[in-house]
């Protein structure tokens, strides 16, 4: 196995675990307007993820940085042909984490509503537009004999893309319920509970539907392997969910969010962004890779790194590992 070939899977691993992450984030700011009654509830929502959103983003600078390090031509063409997405996603994430952090600056209904309501818009566009981007890259894109695209927002506005985007938004949203569930106390936890369960169908349903298309068009043995544990772990967290076994229930969605994306990059290998202009135009992790002097460098530093911010991360859970309620909620 060649070095490219390894970041390939560490590109992968990067991006999947921003996407566990991150994933119930966003699923917990879209759950702002659809499961919280009332201010005290919209902060027992945002307090569950108050500590460990930053560090979640964490992942996506280090996905774009590895990306940009191990695969320039990749990052080249991903960031200059999907600009305008791209910079909508950079808004909206400085936009929610201002939410977040200006929220509680002032007294007053309206400056906190103002707020609360641009965290569930910045969630929920976000989850739509990640999902979106990654079910066009996989889908394939006008690239060129020079590596560039050249497109316009049409190329991510066709039925797969969308279907992409509709999927990652449910799923995002039902792995914030079980979140949800497994951090809270009192009824808002029992509400997120059922709503995890009635949503379970739908997200089922457009999962099911996203990962047979991607098969059937870019699919492979092994593609196929991942797809199927992606339901199966789906039904497996739906199962959890309905027994009450909320520690369970948010491993097995975090797992199915985790063989989603696993299974768009396993679809990919060992193309990086297929041309639908002529096959012979793709990006391939070969091509795009960069020296193997850089890798060697980079390879080198994230052993020595990756396990430190894996420590300081699953510390920072550890210590807000406990449950919250109204009832810790001052007036």
């Amino acid at each position: 196995m060649q070095l490219h070939d390894i970041w390939f899977a560490a590109i992968a691993v990067l991006w999947t675990g921003y996407f566990f992450l991150e994933g119930f984030d966003f699923g917990v700011g879209i759950l702002t307007r659809l499961l919280a009654r009332g201010e005290k509830e919209r902060r027992v929502l945002i307090n569950t993820i108050g500590p460990v959103w930053d560090g979640n983003e964490v992942w996506l600078v280090t996905a774009a940085g590895a990306t940009f390090a191990a695969f320039p031509d990749w990052y080249a063409t991903l960031f200059s042909g999907f600009y305008l997405p791209m910079f909508a996603i950079l808004v909206c994430l400085i936009l929610r984490g201002v939410a977040f952090e200006y929220r509680h600056k002032r007294d007053g209904t309206r400056w906190k509503r103002n707020w609360e309501a641009a965290v569930f818009w910045t969630s929920l566009v976000l989850s739509f537009l990640w999902g979106l981007l990654f079910a066009a890259m996989v889908y394939g894109l006008p690239i060129g004999a020079d590596r560039n695209m050249d497109a316009d927002l049409s190329v991510l506005f066709h039925p797969y893309a969308l279907l992409g985007g509709l999927t990652t938004t449910g799923l995002f949203t039902f792995h914030g319920a079980v979140f949800t569930s497994l951090k809270t106390a009192g009824d808002i936890r029992r509400r997120a509970r059922g709503l995890a369960q009635g949503s379970g169908l739908l997200v089922a349903a457009l999962l099911i539907a996203f990962l047979a298309v991607t098969q059937l068009r870019t699919g492979n043995y092994a593609s196929l392997v991942v797809a199927v544990v992606a339901v199966l772990t789906l039904a497996a967290a739906l199962l959890a969910t309905g027994r009450g076994r909320e520690g369970w229930a948010f491993v097995w969605s975090g797992a199915t969010v985790t063989a989603t994306f696993a299974m768009l990059f396993v679809a990919l290998f060992p193309q990086v962004m297929p041309s639908i202009l002529d096959s012979a135009w793709s990006l391939t992790a070969a091509d795009a890779a960069a020296g193997p002097y850089t890798l060697r460098i980079i390879t080198w530093v994230a052993a020595f790194a990756t396990p430190l911010v894996l420590l300081y991360q699953g510390w920072t859970y550890w210590v807000f590992r406990r449950r919250i309620g109204v009832q810790h909620i001052p007036g």
